[in-house]
């Protein structure tokens, strides 16, 4: 622990442990946090992070209990409190910003009237509330800020809205922001947008934040001091920059230096998926601008480029979830109906997706057993013990404990979740995937383990994968061939070694170029140059 000095810390927690079903998932946690502080709790998934986090609002998941220890807000232990005078805390003096900023958002409301009610709750003046709304999304680079809270949360890019919900967090200039992997679905471009914006508005504050993440080289930037959580416990502790040089623990090392995948070539067959001329728009917004790919049968194709790009709209046109307005897709060789009603099931039986969010993917009230059994059920026609014996074996191979079956996806950690999320694609039988950026949430060895079971289960099954992701480095791991979108078009294809070694397209060489992009030299630049000199944290 640091040393002690003679200003008590703004943030202390003595002793926390919280458990689940009787079993802690926090061993006995001490942590503390002085004002003007960025603490950065590193780990992978299932560590205890979020939980550590969310216990510094005062608060446990439904499933887990707060079973001994104090967290102390400037002396005062707030979990002696009632809880109706805890929730006052919560965005006055506590302020939280979740991995998913579409999950925290009600998509039926204006952005602006949701952040103005936060701080009406709390006190505010509706007017000056809504004024101090302009006045953040100006601070925060957001774009036209007098008319940006007008939209509702679909009309903004995930970059964007990542943002108003920093803005609506920081709306009751709270004393701690405790934030929970807030970029870890971005693009290199919008994370590096989003990153200055939580330096300037935590710097600008003069409050203290505690920045929980997986992605070591964002912590880096971002923390004074880290530490480092394995299963509930604390592994190691100290200045940001001695312990990513000098880590003690082997743990630690790992987290620094994940393993690499390499996949060999894969011979390829005929198209399972041909897309011909599509185009999409929304509004006066050209999405999709005569977009044609292929992908040969038993490989994978991965589809890059940055928030807004227009990936995820192919990917809904060819689960059906997006008719296009021209243009076709052809899968096995014949043409699929546009929308996903007109689709045959045994057509969705094949062809199933992954999301990226599976906050919103899963229904919060269905069980494990209840997301996987659905399609074994509906495709499958298993039911009972052999449903139920068919869902442990599918937790098996994603690496989860079958245990999991019984709970609810809010009793799961990210990673956990998104796992489940692939073992229910998985339990359709498909041919081809769909994956919409499905290891951005998920910590580097996790997401390797992730990448290693689709490789598997591509050489067993022969699966065809369609990989839509803004990370190079898992291109690199999983794809055979690469097309890169800018702007709704396809503005280089080619093999994964032309397209990554011998790029011939400005823009490409641009996202290539940007791979190390929280390496120090790289974003300290940056930061000096794009947020008033601020230097980085030694």
């Amino acid at each position: 622990m640091p040393a002690e000095t003679a200003t008590p810390p703004l943030l202390r927690m003595r002793g926390l442990q919280i458990e689940a079903g009787g079993a802690a998932i926090l061993h006995r946690l001490d942590l503390t946090l002085a004002r003007g502080e960025i603490l950065g709790l590193i780990g992978e998934s299932g560590a205890g992070k979020s939980t550590a986090g969310l216990a510094a609002l005062g608060y446990a998941r439904p499933g887990t209990r707060i079973a001994a220890g104090r967290v102390e807000l400037d002396g005062e232990d707030i979990l002696a409190l009632p809880e109706a005078a805890r929730r006052r805390l919560r965005g006055a003096r506590l302020a939280y910003v979740a991995q998913s900023a579409a999950a925290a958002f009600n998509p039926a409301h204006r952005l602006i009237d949701q952040h103005a009610e936060l701080a009406v709750i709390h006190g505010r003046d509706q007017d000056a509330a809504r004024q101090d709304a302009v006045a953040l999304y100006a601070r925060l680079g957001l774009p036209d800020p007098g008319r940006f809270g007008e939209r509702y949360p679909h009309q903004v890019s995930g970059g964007q809205l990542q943002r108003a919900m920093l803005a609506m967090a920081m709306a009751c200039r709270p004393d701690v922001v405790v934030f929970d992997e807030p970029t870890t679905a971005l693009d290199v471009t919008t994370q590096l947008e989003v990153l200055i914006a939580i330096r300037d508005a935590v710097k600008a504050a003069g409050n203290a934040a505690i920045y929980i993440s997986h992605d070591l080289a964002v912590v880096a930037q971002l923390a004074d001091r880290i530490m480092v959580l394995r299963h509930g416990r604390l592994v190691e502790e100290g200045p940001a920059a001695k312990l990513l040089s000098r880590p003690r623990e082997d743990y630690t090392r790992q987290l620094i230096a994940p393993r690499r995948l390499q996949k060999p070539a894969a011979a390829g067959g005929g198209a399972v998926l041909a897309v011909s001329g599509v185009s999409v728009s929304y509004g006066t917004t050209r999405a999709l601008d005569n977009v044609s790919l292929s992908l040969p049968r038993g490989t994978t194709l991965a589809v890059v480029g940055e928030s807004g790009s227009g990936k995820s709209t192919l990917a809904r046109v060819v689960t059906g979830l997006r008719a296009p307005d021209a243009g076709t897709v052809e899968f096995d060789g014949r043409a699929l109906p546009p929308t996903l009603r007109r689709r045959s099931v045994d057509t969705l039986r094949r062809l199933q997706m992954i999301y990226q969010s599976p906050d919103s993917a899963l229904n919060p009230h269905q069980t494990v057993a209840e997301a996987i059994g659905r399609p074994l059920q509906v495709y499958v026609g298993l039911k009972g013990k052999a449903q139920r014996a068919r869902a442990a074996e599918l937790m098996r191979r994603i690496e989860l404990d079958e245990g999991l079956l019984d709970r609810l996806p809010g009793q799961l950690s990210g990673g956990q979740k998104q796992r489940v999320c692939i073992a229910r694609a998985l339990a359709a039988e498909p041919d081809l995937l769909v994956c919409d950026e499905i290891t951005s949430a998920l910590d580097p060895l996790v997401a390797g383990s992730v990448l290693e079971l689709l490789l598997r289960l591509q050489r067993e099954l022969g699966l065809s994968l369609l990989f839509i992701t803004h990370d190079i480095a898992t291109v690199a791991a999983i794809a055979d061939a690469v097309v890169v979108m800018h702007r709704g078009r396809i503005v280089e294809r080619g093999t994964r070694e032309d397209v990554l070694s011998r790029p011939q397209e400005a823009y490409t060489k641009a996202l290539l170029a940007a791979v190390p992009q929280m390496a120090p030299t790289w974003l300290d630049a940056l930061l000096a140059g794009r947020n008033g000199g601020l230097a980085p944290p030694v």
